[in-house]
């Protein structure tokens, strides 16, 4: 639904909304006026005293204010429960009933300034009436200052742009106009998220990096929905759309729709010693995280097991590892990786934007020199990660396109500095000559990781990637191909983060005004009836949509209740639901690194069951399995090292034991 307009500008918030809240709002409002009702009937004898009078008035007049502001949040519930989020036609009178509504705010805050002031005056009356008509009063602020702060949550500061058009539709305007509107939107959204994210991000510095990371940032959040007229509300309903739409298109796959064959012996030798050196590997990627993983995966035992390295003083140790303070970071290091002090090279917790924190260790139990990145653990890092623009690479290899994310670029260019440049890693082979090297990481630091192999394969042809839930929108076509010689990606269940990238976002942007535009329920009930599915599950058939069977592939062109939806005609949105989607220059396809294992879990453990432990099968899976965000209630979850670290740990273990088990009985390993 679009925006409210009020006021002459739009408001971030729809027509239909407002039943929660109306719904909340007239639960306190009934309650404060029965509270009102029998404080008056029960010591109305007790008035008769200086000042009672006017408490007297204040009270019955409080009781008719207060019953003429539930009768107006009722017919606003009533109207916003009617028609569907694309069907605002039965809403027409929101608008005047909120300017009554608004209104009533005013006599409200007369009235209890009024009720204050004769508090304050010193009324010589009975102790409880005096404090039942304090106790209206405070409740009266309190729900005045809760109205402006929802006032101040909900202003859209590109209201007042975009109301004048929001209201005409897309149709008003010719290409050329359009296109000045898309601009100038953008430009305007742009200029609002700077500031937003200035604002939050005001304690990491005012460097170059960050200035630049500031701009880029604002430009991806600018480009994602400047050309929607969408509320959040709006998103989230669309997001239980598409969860219900995904697992019941899920139920319905015939069986030979999905292509799995027994693998080949060598492939399944080859999946079995990649997956132990992922398990393996991994520790070292989690290690990298420093104390607060080892404390978040050791909630009872983890701070009494390194309590004693964050007081110690290791004055030749921290001079060994780098010099960096790394207080408790070095004692949760060595308790991950079960190596010893004399085993590391170089640790470095410097942490700011488009710089970040790595290891470098011995590890003589595969014989590799391990390299480890940090993945995603500060604001600075998360400026690094929404950096998202296309960047072209300097490399010395046979790859004509050679370009990826620009924030991971310029992280892996920084630890490529310092391992060549400091020596770091000169120091190693000194020191280990025969061992090869290993570089690995999770999420960012999987990424940054996949990237410093690149630029390393020249100098060491032998070197060996492993990133754990990297970044989707990371390398170009041809550097995806050229990186799967190398690099072996792992990607646990729905994890969103190897799925997400500019061009997944656009689609699911189209997939999102798709779904909510086909419904045929009120925005109510698709909230609750997702909220229900999402803790306690459900049956996905009961989706309430119009796309029923076939008829689903024959909505080729977009409704008018799509381009309702839209502030104009975007060139970004694609009318077929299966055309590949033009992605602006500045954010072309990209792709992840290497080789991809996909670790599936196998039935169900529970949405939200802890105690039961999941299982999984592995396969190698082609990088389009992941083009599509898929939504659910795992699809945060599964991007956390600890889960990820079980998961390998079940997989490695599971497929151990299968290891006698009859051909075919254990080894269920689909490949793409």
């Amino acid at each position: 639904m679009p925006g409210m307009v009020l006021f002459g500008r739009r408001w971030a918030f729809a027509s239909d909304d407002l039943v929660f809240p109306g719904l909340f709002e007239l639960f306190l409002r009934v309650l404060w006026w029965i509270g009102i009702l029998a404080l008056y009937l029960m010591h109305r004898g007790k008035l008769d005293c200086a000042g009672g009078v006017l408490l007297s008035s204040y009270l019955i007049v409080l009781m008719v204010l207060l019953a003429v502001v539930i009768c107006t949040v009722s017919a606003i519930v009533h109207v916003s429960m009617k028609g569907t989020i694309c069907n605002p036609g039965p809403r027409k009178s929101m608008s005047k009933l909120l300017y009554i509504r608004l209104a009533l705010f005013l006599p409200e805050m007369v009235w209890a300034s009024l009720g204050a002031a004769w508090i304050a005056s010193g009324v010589q009356c009975d102790k409880t009436v005096v404090n039942g008509i304090i106790a209206t009063v405070i409740v009266s602020w309190i729900i005045i200052a809760s109205t402006v702060v929802t006032i101040f949550i909900v202003f859209d500061p590109l209201g007042g742009k975009i109301a004048p058009h929001s209201s005409a539709g897309p149709n008003h305007l010719d290409g050329h106009e359009s296109s000045q509107l898309l601009n100038g939107l953008k430009t305007a959204a742009a200029s609002v998220w700077e500031a937003r994210i200035k604002f939050l991000c005001c304690c990491i510095g005012k460097d170059d990096h960050t200035r630049v990371a500031f701009s880029s940032t604002a430009e991806l959040f600018s480009t994602c929905f400047s050309d929607t007229d969408l509320v959040p509300s709006d998103i989230a309903a669309g997001l239980a759309l598409l969860h219900q739409q995904q697992d019941n298109i899920r139920n319905n796959q015939e069986p030979h729709e999905v292509i799995s064959h027994s693998p080949e012996p060598s492939q399944e030798a080859d999946l079995d010693a990649e997956l132990e050196n992922c398990r393996h590997y991994m520790q070292f990627a989690a290690a990298a995280y420093g104390w607060p993983l080892y404390i978040y995966r050791n909630q009872f035992t983890g701070l009494w097991k390194i309590g004693g390295d964050c007081c110690r003083n290791r004055t030749t140790e921290y001079d060994l590892v780098g010099g960096d303070r790394l207080s408790c970071h070095f004692g949760s290091i060595l308790q991950t990786t079960g190596l010893q002090y004399r085993d590391f090279i170089h640790i470095s917790f410097h942490d700011k934007v488009y710089e970040l924190p790595f290891l470098v260790a011995l590890d003589h139990r595969k014989e590799a020199i391990v390299v480890a990145v940090r993945g995603t653990m500060s604001l600075q890092d998360i400026l690094t990660d929404l950096s998202a623009e296309n960047e072209t690479l300097n490399l010395e290899c046979e790859v004509q396109d050679c370009s990826a994310h620009k924030g991971i670029s310029q992280a892996a260019r920084y630890v490529y500095r310092r391992l060549v440049n400091d020596g770091i890693l000169s120091q190693a082979f000194s020191i280990a000559p025969e061992y090869r090297l290993v570089i690995v990481g999770h999420s960012l630091g999987a990424g940054a990781a996949a990237l410093l192999a690149i630029m390393l394969r020249q100098s060491h042809p032998q070197v060996r990637c492993y990133a754990f839930s990297p970044p989707r929108g990371l390398l170009s076509k041809s550097l995806y191909e050229y990186s799967k010689s190398f690099i072996v990606s792992v990607v646990l269940g729905d994890d969103v983060i190897p799925r997400l990238s500019v061009t997944n976002l656009e689609d699911l942007k189209r997939r999102l005004l798709r779904v909510i535009a086909h419904c045929n329920k009120p925005k109510y009930k698709i909230l609750l009836h997702g909220c229900w599915y999402e803790l306690f599950g459900g049956d996905p058939d009961n989706l309430p949509t119009e796309l029923d069977g076939g008829d689903r592939g024959d909505l080729t062109q977009p409704l008018l209740a799509e381009q309702s939806l839209l502030t104009h005609w975007s060139p970004a949105y694609s009318c077929s639901s299966d055309s590949p989607l033009e992605s602006p220059t500045k954010y072309p396809p990209l792709y992840p690194p290497g080789r991809i294992i996909h670790l599936e879990e196998e039935g169900t453990s529970g949405r939200f069951c802890c105690c039961s432990a999941a299982h999984y099968r592995a396969k190698w899976s082609h990088e389009s399995e992941f083009s599509r965000i898929l939504i659910g209630p795992k699809m945060l979850t599964d991007h956390m090292p600890d889960i990820l670290m079980r998961a390998l740990d079940s997989v490695v273990s599971d497929r151990a034991a299968c290891i006698s088990c009859p051909a075919g009985g254990g080894a269920n390993v689909d490949v793409v």
